[in-house]
């Protein structure tokens, strides 16, 4: 290949050693850091940025860049590279170095000053950093793309093309058919859940959470599992990809699936070709795809019926109290419908309302209809609206997620795109698979894996989301496939 294109990459490669730096970190701060390292470690982040903005800014670059796309051809893998580079080049041309960085700092301080106010159930303690981190991203839209509305410009940071226009019909259409499944659900006799609820020490949660995790793909030779506040993953390059995870004592459900949900989005990021390693294509598409892994193995996988078939003698050895359990009684449990305060320990056919929640609180806020201080009230309110629940506290409130602390803002919508996509390649890994239940009972996952693995995780971000779903199902994005799944489960575990 090409010197110029070398060049590139050998520049990239040192771009992409500083975002893992930073990402270190970040795992860092969200699991082990003591409280009085925050000030510390918000200005490390910001010098990192600064580095990163720096290199992404060189001259040297950019001319690298230029002189690569002449040489390449066109179509090519070589040419995605440069494509995705020049892509990155051009956003951080457009927002300043000291924005750049004053972003770092802040969202490092508001990670803090969320984990406090959370802590104490106080949103005070929060709400002059949720100020300073809109007004920073508000600033961050205008400099990325003046013409276009500030809340676009944020969704586009997350799923490349998505406007709040398109999201609106989508979200209409989930209300407007789940509503009328949920309320079936909540007049119909009780579920028995027993099995499901009872005293799980952390231990026991944590091996049996981890042998699903393993069994499925993750390799935990490149990865490792630690406690933290809110559950997430994340990559420090080939070969590093950890999740995390947090658990109740009193219900074994939201540990498990909250390991099976980030132990989907390592299976994806374990899976990126090695040959993508420290290049502009090490990563994955947008985060609708992202959250799609998550779910598929989360849901399509965790709460079915050939799996609990296969789980259920593992689930009996670690925790034997529950040995009285039957696989019939564990799946239907796993698909219980109740309208609820939090979104991560949603069920299936609640969760697309707690994202829409948020979207509806982040359109007004992006819109300036609301300001930051209405949050709370505001969130109560549209809880009571779409699910008919309001929390007793901020802490299961407002502040119950970490995107806004991240300054993570048109993050939320990828949820419902992610539930929506994982049906449609669970049914064309189907389709070209045959019926995975029954492998599922048998402990076998490895057919599903490779054909994600050959279909989506090994492209990196080469192709977008939709792209990527058009090769690998023959199919635009569709709710239809996603609403006739929830309202089989739902129906089939109230009798319906």
């Amino acid at each position: 290949m090409t010197s110029a294109y070398q060049k590139m990459l050998a520049l990239w490669g040192e771009v992409s050693d500083l975002d893992n730096a930073n990402s270190v970190l970040r795992w860092d701060q969200e699991t082990y850091m003591p409280a009085k390292g925050a000030t510390a470690r918000g200005k490390i982040i910001s010098t990192l940025t600064g580095m990163r903005h720096a290199k992404l800014n060189a001259p040297e670059l950019r001319a690298a860049i230029d002189d690569a796309l002449t040489e390449v051809e066109e179509s090519s893998i070589e040419h995605a590279q440069v494509l995705r580079a020049q892509k990155k080049v051009n956003e951080a041309n457009c927002i300043p170095a000291d924005l750049a960085t004053a972003i770092a700092e802040a969202e490092s301080n508001g990670l803090v000053a969320w984990q406090n106010a959370r802590k104490e159930s106080d949103f005070s303690l929060f709400e002059s950093q949720l100020i300073a981190l809109v007004k920073l991203n508000r600033e961050k839209a205008a400099a990325l793309d003046p013409d276009s509305p500030a809340y676009d410009v944020m969704l586009n940071l997350y799923e490349e093309g998505v406007t709040e226009a398109q999201l609106v019909p989508i979200f209409d259409e989930l209300r407007g058919e789940l509503a009328p499944l949920i309320k079936a659900a909540n007049a119909a006799a009780p579920v028995d859940e027993s099995c499901a609820v009872g005293n799980f020490s952390a231990d026991a949660q944590r091996d049996f959470a981890m042998l699903i995790a393993k069994k499925i793909g993750y390799d935990t030779e490149a990865g490792r599992l630690d406690k933290t506040t809110h559950p997430f993953c994340t990559t420090f390059g080939a070969g590093d990809v950890r999740i995390t995870w947090r658990w109740l004592d009193d219900d074994f459900r939201s540990g498990l699936s909250g390991v099976m949900h980030e132990a989907g989005h390592a299976l994806y990021e374990q899976g990126f070709s090695s040959d993508l390693a420290r290049t502009p294509l090490f990563n994955a598409t947008g985060l609708g795809m992202h959250e799609s892994q998550s779910r598929l193995w989360e849901n399509m996988v965790g709460r079915s019926a050939g799996f609990w078939e296969w789980a259920m003698p593992h689930f009996r050895t670690a925790f034997p109290e529950q040995a009285h359990c039957s696989v019939e009684q564990m799946v239907k449990a796993q698909n219980t419908s109740r309208p609820s305060l939090i979104r991560v320990e949603a069920d299936e056919a609640t969760y697309n309302l707690h994202v829409a929640v948020r979207f509806e609180i982040e359109r007004k806020l992006f819109s300036s209809q609301v300001e930051v201080g209405d949050l709370p009230e505001l969130w109560d309110n549209t809880y009571r609206e779409l699910l008919g629940v309001s929390a007793d506290n901020v802490a299961d409130g407002v502040l119950q997620d970490i995107h806004w602390a991240m300054g993570a803002f048109g993050y939320f919508p990828t949820y419902s795109l992610g539930n929506i996509i994982c049906v449609q390649l669970y049914k064309a890994a189907e389709a070209a698979l045959g019926d995975l239940q029954a492998p599922f009972a048998k402990g076998d996952f490895a057919p599903l894996l490779g054909w994600l693995r050959s279909n989506i995780h090994q492209h990196g971000n080469r192709y977008s989301t939709f792209e990527l779903l058009k090769h690998a199902t023959g199919e635009e994005l569709c709710a239809a496939p996603l609403l006739e799944h929830l309202k089989d489960r739902v129906s089939s575990a109230y009798g319906l």
